[in-house]
């Protein structure tokens, strides 16, 4: 099989795949998708011009000293009347400033009396929010592209608006195939394990956005793996498992069934190498993933996560850093290796340290990892201190 750097590999897959389409959701079902239309105010936020305190409104041109109460404006009841020399108005945070006003005394540096109130000098504009502030009628408040969290979805809210036009959502069907594996509650027999990968990888296409279906339970047999990648709806399919050449592996020749145009045969990577890419014959992308949950899951973090990105439009490459080794690390071999690694303090801030056991069957070791340590092709031994780069992975 013709082996692809990572690079090119991903750029073989993001290539061959389109942004998603908008649909219109209702703003509390939109959370965490992508804009498709930019939102634009359609009145000044602040409509009006308010107070910032609790106090008295009053003219500064009138100077200190006693002023007759003539009402009071609350938020939601504004006063009505003018405002004339000598006046005040009691007046509450976020309610309209009278007509004639022009600052708020606040409330600790007045004192009343009956009818009247005491009042120091006070400078125009004081304790005061002007009309449109925040922003002005017309103005672009978000841009296209750009994704729904919560301070966003509340700018929306703000704006008037109670639907968005969004990216619709990723769907991906998951084809988890392998007879050696069983999914609990079910009792393994003695030649099998717990599902451990469809799981893990379901969970993080749920946390970058997409919606998922997952058949698992899939035997190691021609025609029910073809049948599996057949029903598969979604925008992209992944399977898991069944990705080498063995006599067990049938992905590739179920997928091949279908009509599958190969656009990634295998990646020089390790953990990974399995890893292929296509477009089955009904137009479909299809992503091939190794059993061994670590290899599956760092190959979602290199390709998955950017194809799922890309369906909605979002930057699809991987955002790496640099940072200081603990301790030393051999030679690398011909493939880029991305080992499991923590992240901890440093004496010149955040260092990097791989796990000792890197075996690609390790569930364990990945649940204590949040990142992964990138190694080049034949890289030298690296010693404590050295920079290398590594991708942060998303941990509650």
């Amino acid at each position: 099989m013709k082996l692809m750097t990572v690079e090119a590999a991903r750029a073989a897959m993001l290539a061959a795949i389109r942004r998603l389409g908008p649909v219109e959701l209702a703003l509390q079902d939109a959370l965490g998708r992508m804009l498709a239309e930019d939102i634009h105010a359609v009145r000044d936020q602040p409509p009006f011009t308010n107070s910032s305190m609790d106090g008295w409104a009053v003219r500064s041109a009138d100077g200190p000293g006693p002023r007759k109460i003539i009402g009071e404006s609350a938020a939601g009841h504004g006063f009505e009347g003018p405002l004339s020399a000598g006046e005040a108005v009691r007046i509450f945070t976020g309610a309209a400033l009278p007509a004639g006003a022009d600052a708020v005394v606040i409330q600790e540096d007045a004192r009343r009396d009956g009818e009247t109130v005491e009042v120091p000098a006070i400078e125009p504009g004081d304790n005061v929010r002007q009309a449109g502030r925040d922003f002005r009628a017309g103005g672009r408040l978000l841009s296209e592209g750009l994704r729904l969290d919560p301070w966003r979805l509340s700018l929306c809210a703000s704006a008037g608006r109670d639907r968005v036009r969004v990216v619709r959502p990723p769907r991906v069907s998951l084809v988890s195939t392998g007879e050696e594996v069983v999914e609990a509650p079910a009792v393994p027999g003695p030649w099998q394990i717990f599902d451990s990968g469809s799981p893990g990888l379901e969970a993080m296409l749920r946390t970058w956005g997409a919606e998922t279906r997952r058949v698992t339970g899939v035997r190691d047999r021609r025609e029910a793996v073809r049948d599996a990648i057949a029903a598969a709806d979604g925008d992209l399919v992944v399977t898991l498992g069944g990705a080498s050449v063995g006599d067990h592996d049938l992905v590739r020749a179920a997928a091949g069934d279908l009509g599958l145009d190969m656009r990634v045969e295998s990646v020089a990577v390790r953990p990974g190498k399995p890893t292929f890419f296509g477009i089955l014959g009904d137009g479909r992308p299809l992503l091939g993933l190794p059993g061994n949950p670590a290899s599956a899951f760092v190959c979602a973090e290199l390709f998955l996560r950017p194809l799922v990105a890309a369906l909605e439009g979002r930057p699809s490459a991987p955002f790496l850093r640099s940072v200081r080794l603990v301790g030393p690390l051999p030679a690398n071999g011909p493939r880029e290796h991305w080992m499991r690694a923590r992240l901890v303090p440093g004496r010149d801030g955040e260092a990097v340290e791989a796990f000792l056991d890197q075996d690609s069957s390790l569930v364990r070791v990945f649940s204590e990892a949040d990142a992964l340590l990138r190694r080049l092709p034949h890289a030298p031994a690296a010693a404590a201190g050295d920079a290398v780069e590594v991708l942060p992975l998303l941990r509650g």
